[in-house]
């Protein structure tokens, strides 16, 4: 597991022995995973336990603000994006 991002109490990591598709854990108040690129191209939300709505929102938005970044590290680590 590595940390690739950490604001507003979040932690966002990226298993290394992880599976497509691309995707990071958001671990804070709960955790949540999101895709990295859900079928419009945008970040979409697999699940989320033990979060806040407001919580799910804000990691949801941080995951958008920093995709291309945390796209480029799961390429990095995983090879490319199916």
């Amino acid at each position: 597991m590595i940390s690739v991002l950490r604001s507003h109490g979040f932690r966002f990591v990226i298993y290394s022995n992880d599976h497509q598709p691309a995707h990071v854990h958001v671990i804070g108040r709960g955790e949540a995973k999101i895709n990295l690129a859900g079928e419009d191209g945008r970040p979409e939300l697999v699940w989320a336990k033990g979060m806040s709505r407001a919580d799910i929102r804000l990691a949801y938005g941080l995951v958008e603000e920093h995709r291309l970044k945390l796209l480029a590290k799961w390429i990095e680590m995983h090879g490319a994006i199916d």
